[in-house]
């Protein structure tokens, strides 16, 4: 259900209709708009009676909202919602006319090493930095990533670099940290449908960044969403990055067609991953100008500049000066779209 407020309601009577809601036992979550705030209502088991809604000072109109994903639909918020991720070189902005673009490492390794990433990428005009401190992987044996010394690693990427930090958290525990030092959360494929983590990013108190698990239609991508959101974090940006399927020739299918599909229906920002959705170092520069031109609000790209060596993901991995190569492309397909890369 979605309480649409006059145009002229003011805070309180907002407020007063919050009240009301929680009153009835259920749950009340502003969403401001351009014109006029809507009050969206989740924890109902069926029919709301609106008539004491509707007949408070304010309201225009109560109207049902038919998809599951309640507060992520377009029924709720018609335009674009604004992710604004702090960085101390100025914020980046996904789901306006800016295009942000993340680069840096799949996992941090060493102190040097990400700080000589960072550099290249920051100089190439990247403000967003990612690495992962925690690494699910496939493989217990394989690197599972450096904890919260990676994390202190990135803590001084954004001194010295002033980028803001991207990272992933694995569980409840890391995400305690990784809130911590980094700006963005990131939840990863693998932990899409893991309801627990959602929950508690949906009570953290940064940004978001949900990725697309491997198998996931649409709905439930939207569904994962929803989780974070209904615990009252509205900050979440989506991330394509490739599904399972036959294909032989790349490591996941890139599935760019989910981008106006995601825009159509939700008024959440959605950016592409094309290092994990091709897994192929030739293939991420291309990709990357295909996702732009099909309306993504950002990419995350993996550099590494030495990525033979690297302990995760080097195939994937493009290096510094490919990455140069790929913001120019870019930013002139951006420009072609009337928007401009931050």
């Amino acid at each position: 259900m979605l309480v649409v407020m006059q145009s002229h309601a003011t805070d309180e009577q907002v407020r007063a209709v919050c009240e009301r809601i929680a009153q009835l036992g259920l749950r009340a979550h502003p969403i401001p708009g351009a014109g006029r705030t809507a009050v969206g209502i989740t924890g109902n088991s069926g029919a709301i009676d609106t008539g004491s809604l509707e007949s408070m000072p304010g309201v225009a109109e109560c109207i049902p909202v038919s998809k599951p994903y309640k507060l992520v639909s377009r029924d709720v918020k018609e335009e674009n919602s604004l992710v604004r991720v702090p960085a101390p070189a100025g914020d980046v902005i996904f789901g306006g006319k800016d295009v942000g673009i993340v680069a840096g490492p799949c996992a941090v390794e060493t102190r040097e090493q990400a700080l000589t990433i960072a550099e290249r990428v920051r100089a190439a005009g990247a403000r967003l930095f990612r690495g992962g401190a925690y690494k699910p992987r496939t493989s217990p044996y394989s690197f599972q990533g450096l904890a919260e010394e990676g994390l202190k690693i990135l803590a001084e990427v954004r001194d010295r670099f002033g980028m803001g930090i991207v990272t992933e958290a694995v569980d409840n525990e890391s995400l305690d940290l990784v809130e911590k030092y980094a700006d963005v959360i990131q939840i990863g494929a693998r932990n899409m449908q893991n309801f627990s983590l959602l929950k508690r990013a949906g009570r953290a108190r940064k940004p978001v960044l949900l990725k697309r698990g491997m198998s996931a239609t649409l709905d439930e991508f939207l569904m994962a969403a929803e989780y974070i959101v209904s615990e009252g974090n509205y900050n979440v940006i989506l991330c394509e990055r490739g599904v399972r399927t036959f294909t032989d020739h790349t490591r996941n299918t890139l599935d760019l067609s989910v981008i106006p599909a995601v825009q159509r229906l939700s008024h959440l920002p959605i950016v592409v991953d094309p290092s994990h959705g091709t897994g192929r170092r030739n293939k991420v520069l291309p990709l990357s100008r295909a996702a732009v031109a099909a309306g993504a609000d950002g990419i995350l790209v993996e550099v590494h500049h030495d990525p033979d060596r690297a302990l995760s993901d080097g195939p994937q991995s493009i290096l510094p000066e490919e990455f140069n190569v790929l913001v120019t492309e870019v930013r002139a397909i951006a420009a072609v779209l009337g928007r401009t890369v931050n």
